[in-house]
């Protein structure tokens, strides 16, 4: 089994559910008490979300290149970066390391290839939303990408930053979410990719009769996979 090294913190919040779904992997995988081989560096998110807020990504960008080293250091055989928008900087992590980081964007456009899916809705924090970094990843795949208008933009953002990333889970919000996932489907997308990894605790298949993708558990689920290939 290969050691999996877990980039987190942003938020904790979903870097819990990472850790979850990657040991209920593996468990599946290979039964009894088997669990997997990981390390974590939990980064305080607030020092990376100044540098998001102020467009200093060349700083969040030291920051968690310091990290993954660490994760390097202590055996990490890859790296996942628990979180949607700070793989903007992967281009300028990735020659520091020795090891591969396990891009979210294309285990999603994967598995929505998989799927069928042509046309999607994208729903993450106004960075993943309204930049390229993580769209083009799906446009190179073949895939359509459709984003809200820019009223749903800023509530999809403030929900994340001011309640999920918090631990708060509103009723109202996750109506508006549903809401605003009904008028991506009205408008052509096939499905919905839930692009930030804390979008999972508000909204879930249960939910909606339009396909979810959600980035986090695809990303962890892959991860586990990738973990236990010769």
């Amino acid at each position: 089994m290969k050691t999996i090294g877990l980039l987190g913190g942003m938020s904790w919040e979903s870097t819990v559910t990472y850790y979850q779904v990657i040991n209920e992997t593996v468990k599946q995988e290979l039964g009894g008490l088997h669990s997997a081989q990981c390390v974590l560096y939990s980064v305080d998110f607030a020092e990376i979300e100044h540098f998001q807020a102020s467009g200093e990504w060349d700083k969040s960008a030291a920051v968690l290149t310091q990290a993954a080293q660490s994760l390097e250091r202590a055996g990490a055989e890859f790296i996942v970066i628990c979180t949607n928008t700070m793989h903007k900087v992967v281009p300028q992590m990735q020659p520091h390391l020795n090891v591969p980081i396990l891009h979210i964007a294309d285990m999603t456009a994967q598995e929505l290839k998989q799927q069928g899916i042509a046309r999607v809705g994208l729903l993450g924090t106004k960075y993943t939303m309204l930049q390229d970094f993580y769209k083009n990843v799906l446009v190179q795949n073949g895939i359509e990408v459709l984003i809200p208008d820019s009223a749903d933009i800023e509530l999809v953002n403030h929900v994340i930053y001011d309640e999920l990333c918090l631990g708060v889970i509103k009723p109202q919000s996750k109506a508006q979410y549903l809401r605003i996932i009904d008028k991506l489907h009205a408008g052509g997308a096939q499905g919905i990719i839930l692009g930030c990894t804390e979008i999972g605790l508000l909204v879930q298949q249960h939910d909606t009769a339009v396909p979810l993708f959600d980035t986090t558990l695809i990303h962890a689920r892959q991860a586990a996979l990738k973990a236990l290939q010769d």
